[in-house]
């Protein structure tokens, strides 16, 4: 039975927010998993510490017009939530996505508030975005709505106040843009104020590997505990963090037969890495080029998930929902026994509850995909100390995070008697736990 301080505050934020799913299900999730916490902490009512927690401290949402090159205007939406800076200044990506609205922000914004408490790093949390698609723009275009972006945004950020990064859509092109107009607007060269920067002004080696290396150094963790007699590996998404996790994921010696991008994916029992970097990062084109290139593997249309396939683990690394109860189903008649996200919120809650019924063990996104705000971190560190550490430098300090995390995960399930398996509770309770201590030890905000 659900503690009736959590039911009372799930039914308000359905109530509140009946236009924002994305951001009810990520409540959900997190809430439902904090029962044995609340139980054992019944002042936290009094406190009204899950209220506190629930509502972002600030908002920002803004216009963001750009000149087309036909030199037609087109108004987009500008997102900035910054949910908590308990721990410290809010932390989080920016996102460019057609998809992108205040239910997405408001979910990944909570989210990331528990992700960044779990590296143990002083980041708070916070996500920003818009509407619009680099996809299918000019280089002319897409810098011009960078800078418009950034003129209402650089008002509300900094080093020591909220340090942006990027995320889906925003890779080292539009950063450099959003960067060099946060410099002209401020006058300042502030290094610090936002991460995944070029290396050559500021930024860090190993960011762009981190969150996919990350990824794959949390799975080996889960094994140690829970060995598999194959290594079959199946990744959904082609981009930043499905490639690197697939990179490393070979160089350990699993089989990756598997990835996709939005219109459909390719099975492959030699899966050729360098053809689908290629096919996305050189050509920016669709996987349906890979078996001409590669000369091997077939194409299909629609997910991999709807697929035929034998593997032993799934990567989620592609986007938020996109494995419901039907196709959680599959992959476990498909033979896979290890769900690790790479994504943010890729399975739905019905399907992390068929995961738990059927003995398949799954870790969510703020534990597992945690490597590259990490390491975003670390890019904040190495600014403000004026200094650049070697990529075995920040590897190591990434492999040593991700194993923390998972300790974590599981001493947060031993504490209150929960199988320590159980992923979610553990990064659920361990995130919550270190942020409302930070919260209760700075009084009423």
């Amino acid at each position: 039975m659900t503690n009736s301080y959590i039911e009372r505050i799930l039914q308000e934020v359905k109530l509140n927010n009946p236009e924002q799913p994305e951001f009810i299900q990520a409540v959900t999730e997190v809430l439902t998993s904090l029962q044995k916490v609340i139980d054992a902490h019944p002042e936290y009512e009094k406190m009204a510490i899950l209220e506190r927690l629930i509502e972002p401290e600030r908002a920002v949402v803004f216009k963001v017009p750009v000149e087309m090159d036909d030199h037609h205007i087109e108004v987009y939406r500008g997102y900035r939530i910054q949910h908590s800076s308990a721990l410290g200044p809010f932390k989080g990506g920016i996102r460019f996505n057609q998809n992108v609205n205040l239910s997405v922000m408001r979910f990944l914004a909570f989210e990331q508030t528990f992700k960044n408490a779990l590296t143990g790093l002083p980041m708070g949390g916070a996500k920003g975005g818009s509407n619009f698609s680099p996809k299918g723009k000019s280089e002319g275009e897409i810098r011009r709505f960078c800078e418009s972006f950034m003129t209402e945004l650089y008002r509300h950020i900094g080093p020591d106040k909220d340090v942006p990064a990027g995320d889906m859509g925003v890779g080292g092109r539009e950063i450099g843009y959003l960067y060099g107009t946060y410099r002209r607007l401020t006058a300042e060269s502030e290094l610090g104020a936002i991460t995944g920067k070029g290396v050559g002004y500021g930024g860090s080696l190993a960011r762009k590997e981190a969150t996919g290396y990350g990824l794959v150094y949390f799975l080996e963790e889960v094994l140690k505990k829970n060995p598999l007699n194959g290594k079959r590996v199946v990744i959904s998404g082609s981009g930043n963090v499905a490639i690197y996790a697939c990179q490393k994921a070979q160089q350990l010696g699993y089989q990756v037969i598997g990835m996709s991008d939005s219109k459909g994916c390719i099975l492959d029992e030699k899966l050729d890495l360098e053809a689908v970097r290629k096919i996305k990062e050189e050509q920016r084109t669709s996987l349906e080029e890979y078996p001409q290139l590669a000369g091997h593997g077939n194409y299909f249309s629609g997910s991999i998930y709807d697929a035929d396939f034998k593997a032993d683990i799934v990567l989620p690394c592609a986007c938020q929902n996109e494995i419901d109860l039907k196709r959680a189903k599959h992959i476990f008649e498909c033979g896979v026994r290890v769900v690790v996200e790479g994504a943010n919120m890729p399975d739905d809650n019905e399907a992390i509850a068929f995961y738990k019924e059927n003995g398949v063990i799954f870790v969510p996104g703020k534990a597992s995909n945690a490597g590259g705000v990490a390491t975003s971190g670390l890019e904040m560190s190495q600014n403000s100390q004026h200094l650049n550490w070697t990529f075995e430098e920040v590897d190591s300090k990434l492999h040593n995070i991700m194993i923390s995390i998972h300790d974590q995960c599981r001493q947060a399930c031993k504490k209150y008697g929960l199988p320590e398996d159980d992923y979610v509770s553990g990064a659920n309770i361990a995130g919550f736990t270190r942020v409302v201590e930070a919260m209760i030890a700075q009084g009423i905000y």
